[in-house]
């Protein structure tokens, strides 16, 4: 079997990070910031996030954030609630959330919260389980849950809840595998997840996995290194990932490295890219893939950075 690697990986996301006139840097300039918090959660979890330079990340991420508390997927851009998220997580990353002026963030992801519990992602009010799972997390790793009404948020992720034990992004919408992760992490965040019938759902979740081992997002369509993430996070949350063939699926995930280059592509063959180097590399993670750092389904960062903010250890 192929192995893991590291090495050019991690000069593949230092490369992307450094990269600003491009295409692919220009066309991802809007979400940078969520850039950053795939390409360092995927070095931290490969123990190499001291390849970067802390201060100047840190400070480029402090001028994303809007006069509203809320942060844009760039400087002068837009503030969205899952930028914010992003943002929050890399200085989780870097030990430094407390440069935060954390009721000023926690009010603009709380404002952002609707009478039926659910949440709009900015002030265009947009609404979509993703931004419950987004606010939930984001108020948890500041502290802050008491600032929103959680059993009506719960309630609404619970309206989203299809017959086949799945949930959509909003109420009646079709099962599909990231938003199931958004509202079983956001369940298991809040104490919840009794609400859910984890054989019914596991049942589903395993449906997922195709010959190649791969995973795929909903019934029918082709497998998806991220679903590696999407998929096994949840079934772990539930406790049913004994369910999948997990020999095959860390196959599926090395076989998809450009291993010339570094960097992880969707399918085997394919252009890599931040995004699916990161959920592949945190597939791993929770395959147990030895010499990477276990890294937390529900909050989606390294074991030992969920423990530090959540715990003070």
């Amino acid at each position: 079997m192929e192995e893991l690697l590291v090495g050019k990986h991690v000069k593949y996301i230092i490369t992307v990070e450094k990269r600003k006139d491009d295409f692919e840097s220009v066309v991802m300039e809007h979400l940078r910031l969520n850039g950053a918090y795939w390409g360092l959660t995927t070095l931290d979890i490969m123990g190499k996030l001291a390849a970067v330079e802390q201060d100047e990340v840190i400070s480029w991420v402090m001028q994303c954030q809007h006069e509203s508390g809320g942060f844009g997927g760039n400087i002068g851009h837009d503030p969205h609630v899952l930028y914010t998220l992003s943002a929050i997580q890399v200085l989780a990353l870097f030990d430094k959330v407390h440069v935060l002026d954390i009721d000023k963030v926690s009010n603009y992801i709380a404002g952002l919260q609707n009478e039926d519990g659910s949440f709009s992602g900015d002030i265009w009010g947009e609404v979509d389980t993703r931004f419950s799972y987004i606010a939930i997390l984001s108020l948890a790793l500041l502290h802050r849950l008491d600032k929103v009404d959680v059993g009506k948020a719960v309630k609404y992720i619970l309206s989203c809840k299809n017959v086949d034990g799945g949930f959509g992004c909003t109420p009646g919408a079709e099962s599909h595998a990231g938003q199931i992760f958004c509202c079983v992490a956001a369940l298991a965040i809040t104490g919840s997840l009794h609400h859910v019938d984890k054989d019914l759902l596991g049942w589903w979740l395993c449906e997922r996995q195709v010959k190649s081992g791969g995973l795929n997002g909903r019934p029918e369509k082709l497998p998806d290194v991220c679903y590696s993430w999407w998929v096994l996070s949840s079934l772990i949350m539930i406790d049913r990932v004994h369910w999948i063939d997990k020999g095959k699926l860390v196959k599926f995930i090395l076989d998809c490295q450009d291993k010339e280059n570094g960097g992880i592509s969707d399918r085997p063959d394919d252009a890599v890219d931040v995004f699916h180097t990161y959920f592949g590399v945190a597939g791993l993670s929770l395959l147990e893939y030895p010499g990477i750092k276990p890294i937390d389904p529900a909050y989606a960062l390294p074991v030992d950075v969920v423990n530090r903010v959540m715990l003070g250890r």
